[in-house]
């Protein structure tokens, strides 16, 4: 099974339209340059971008996001096997592109058996926002609120506008994680995104002002039929002019106009919707207020299948597993 560069593997990721960014080669290159190695490797109807990550004495990690592509992975993984093992591979985690309930929930209960069920490192639980139809149709499908916030946002002069200042959007992001008290990756890990997505049309930074002042920013990408907001940010002025509801009916429009059918906001708490809906108001701890927010846009809540692991050097995984919990603790 051959081992693909980055241009064979661009030829092979077209004949999945659904496919996950996570899973192009551009994300691949984008980790690259923050200490992970992508690997690609296919057969005729299956397909993995593998990242690896060196730990101390030749060990690796092995993590495949949001894959594999296509049907029939016992081969495929065979082979990914091989490749984990020559790379001393401490563990391989695998977090497919499914949602639960999907119908390939008892295959891969079936290719995964022997394995470590384990959490996934993307987030669990999301919102997916249907653009099919026209902005009526979308505005029809959210919470009463939400549409008349992005109205008030229009009323009260806030302009979105296409931007390429990611240190202007990164000095929002240090402003958002200390307010919400989330982590921040640094302003070379957004200008590298924006630098590598944004000129092959699969990045956008959008930037809402009002009176050229800047109020917040978003940065949405997409691949085929699917867009993602994976980064988010807003100063503490103006906030009752609603700019974050303009933003995302922005990035909406940009996601159309690229030929997606599917907008995933990225990332809600891990609850039951019951829950959720029970819950929402009163909340603000962890991604609650996310969840208010974003509930308003009428979107579907779909919850990962989650990870398994393939397990190589049993002590060094437990060892590998108790650092990262308590790093999840400290921080």
């Amino acid at each position: 099974m051959p081992v693909l560069d980055a241009n064979q593997w661009n030829s092979f990721i077209a004949r999945f339209p659904t496919a996950h960014l996570l899973q192009t080669a551009e994300w691949g290159e984008f980790k690259a340059a923050f200490g992970w190695l992508p690997l690609r490797v296919a057969n005729d109807h299956s397909g993995a971008q593998i990242l690896f990550r060196r730990l101390p004495l030749g060990l690796t990690v092995a993590y495949i996001p949001k894959g594999p592509l296509g049907s029939d992975w016992a081969d495929l993984l065979i082979e990914v096997d091989a490749h984990c093992r020559r790379r001393r591979a401490v563990f391989l985690k695998v977090e497919p592109d499914c949602w639960e309930g999907c119908t390939g929930q008892p295959t891969l209960d079936e290719i995964f058996r022997g394995w470590e069920q384990s959490n996934p490192i993307q987030p669990r639980r999301t919102v997916e926002i249907n653009l099919t139809g026209d902005e009526e149709d979308w505005l029809n499908r959210m919470k009463q609120k939400t549409r008349y916030n992005i109205r008030l946002a229009q009323r009260k002069e806030v302009v979105v506008e296409f931007s390429s200042d990611v240190e202007l959007f990164h000095r929002m992001m240090l402003v958002t994680g200390q307010r919400d008290g989330f982590g921040v990756h640094s302003l070379a890990y957004y200008q590298h995104a924006f630098d590598l997505f944004s000129p092959k049309g699969m990045c956008a930074l959008l930037l809402a002002t009002y009176q050229q002042k800047p109020l917040a920013g978003l940065m949405v990408f997409a691949f085929g039929q699917r867009a993602w907001y994976f980064y988010g940010a807003s100063t503490n002025e103006e906030r009752n002019r609603m700019p974050t509801y303009l933003l995302q009916w922005e990035a909406m429009r940009w996601a159309a106009s690229r030929g997606c059918t599917v907008y995933d906001l990225w990332g809600i708490p891990d609850e039951d919707e019951t829950v959720l809906e029970d819950q929402f108001s009163a909340r603000e701890d962890g991604l609650w207020g996310v969840y208010r927010f974003k509930r308003g846009f009428g979107g579907q809540i779909r919850r990962s299948v989650g990870a398994w692991d393939r397990v190589y050097q049993p002590l060094l995984y437990k060892i590998y597993q108790q650092i990262t919990a308590r790093r999840r603790l400290d921080g």
